[in-house]
C-alpha cells in the first residue's frame, strides 16, 4: 500500500514539475501589446494562394480569440508587435481509399511553417520554426487538384491551421 502511494506520489510530482515544453516557445506577451500587424505570409511552396488564406485565417482567429486589434498597416513599427509567418512545406498524402471504386476517400495534409511574433523592440515574443500541422479530410474530388483548385477546401485547412497556431502562441509557456 505504502508502495503504491509513493508511486503515484512521485507520478504527481513529476507530472507537476516536468518541464514539458511544446514545440513553439514564447515569453509572456508583455501587457503593452495591444495592436498586431500580420504581413502577407510568405510561401515556399508550389501551392497556389494558400498563404493568402493562412494570413486571412490568421488575421480572423487572432481578432475572435484574443484581445489583440489587428491592424492593417505598411509600416510594422506602427504596431506593437509584428507577427510574421513563412509556409515552408505543403503535401498531400492519400490516407484511405474507397474499397469499391478504388479512389481515394481521404487524405492528410500536412503544412510546416516558420512564425515569428516580433515587439517594436525587436525582441522575440513568439517563436517556432517548425510549426506542423496535420489535418485528416474527406476528399470530394481528385486528390492532385486538391490544393490548385479547391477554395473552399483551403479555406477549411487555414482556418483549421489558424486555431491551431494561435492556440500554440496563446498556451505555449
Amino acid at each position: 500500500m505504502q508502495t503504491d502511494l509513493a508511486v503515484i506520489s512521485m507520478m504527481l510530482v513529476a507530472l507537476c514539475g516536468c518541464g514539458y515544453h511544446v514545440a513553439g516557445s514564447a515569453t509572456h506577451i508583455p501587457a503593452n501589446v495591444r495592436t498586431l500587424t500580420v504581413p502577407l505570409f510568405k510561401n515556399h511552396t508550389q501551392a497556389y494562394h494558400t498563404e493568402t488564406a493562412m494570413t486571412q485565417a490568421v488575421i480572423h482567429e487572432m481578432n475572435t480569440r484574443t484581445r489583440y486589434r489587428i491592424v492593417n498597416t505598411d509600416d510594422p513599427s506602427r504596431a506593437d508587435a509584428v507577427l510574421r509567418g513563412t509556409v515552408l512545406t505543403q503535401t498531400v498524402a492519400p490516407l484511405t481509399y474507397d474499397p469499391n471504386s478504388g479512389q481515394t476517400s481521404s487524405y492528410l495534409v500536412t503544412i510546416t511553417a516558420k512564425v515569428t511574433l516580433t515587439g517594436a523592440d525587436g525582441r522575440v515574443l513568439y517563436s517556432n520554426s517548425k510549426f506542423s500541422f496535420r489535418q485528416q479530410y474527406q476528399s470530394t474530388q481528385d486528390l492532385s487538384a486538391f490544393i490548385q483548385e479547391d477554395s473552399a477546401a483551403v479555406r477549411r485547412l487555414s482556418r483549421d491551421f489558424a486555431q491551431a497556431l494561435v492556440s500554440d502562441m496563446l498556451e505555449s509557456f
